[in-house]
């Protein structure tokens, strides 16, 4: 009778029930939940670095055809991007610190070598009145400001995630599924791209006569 009451496939089910209280009692479904939104905010950042990245070539088309444009300014963009371009962005890259270290600093430089080129370029009043170099300055500003937005979407649901990680009792359950704190970017990061770039004209009074 003992047996009959408790069957294999009743203690089966009970051991299945213990199981997943004790497991969303300590995080493992938030953290499957807050998993989720990390990738999910890391696609919209990688989206919206995409559409930047598909905006270069136009632009960096429109201001060669300007005459004696500063030729080491289109370099530092062309190569920027290429590197950028060139780092294989994998969803294993958000678990990855070095890894993703690696794709800001690339992606920094591009935003770098692109504000550069932007400051340059007020110093040609033919770009200035072109509607075609307008109008793609004004997409890549709003990219921009799309990026941004992202980023603080991804810093925010990897914060949300990394307290998960390291607060007691969940901690113990990231210890059991090696579940490890996620990369964000980082501040010195935010600081070097946000910074105004430094640019110096040989000729500012032929270039403001123009």
């Amino acid at each position: 009778m003992f047996l009959s009451l408790f069957s294999w496939p009743s203690l089966r089910l009970g051991a299945a029930l213990l199981l997943a209280a004790v497991l969303s009692g300590c995080g493992y479904n938030d953290f499957q939940r807050l998993d989720e939104q990390v990738k999910s905010s890391w696609a919209e950042v990688l989206n919206q670095y995409q559409r930047r990245a598909d905006l270069v070539p136009n632009l960096v088309a429109t201001v060669k055809g300007e005459a004696n444009f500063e030729q080491e300014t289109l370099t530092k963009v062309v190569e920027a991007r290429a590197k950028a371009t060139s780092i294989q962005a994998t969803p294993e890259l958000i678990n990855d610190p070095a890894a993703f270290k690696r794709f800001q600093d690339a992606q920094g430089e591009l935003s770098g070598a692109l504000s550069r080129l932007l400051v340059v370029t007020e110093n040609y009043p033919n770009l200035k009145a072109n509607q075609g170099f307008q109008d793609l300055r004004v997409q890549l500003e709003g990219t921009e400001n799309r990026i941004t937005v992202a980023r603080n979407r991804y810093i925010q649901a990897v914060q949300d995630y990394n307290i998960l990680a390291r607060s007691f009792p969940s901690n113990l359950t990231a210890m059991v599924f090696s579940y490890e704190v996620k990369p964000s970017f980082t501040v010195a990061n935010e600081a070097q791209i946000s910074a105004p770039p430094t640019v110096s004209f040989d000729k500012p009074a032929a270039a403001a006569s123009r």
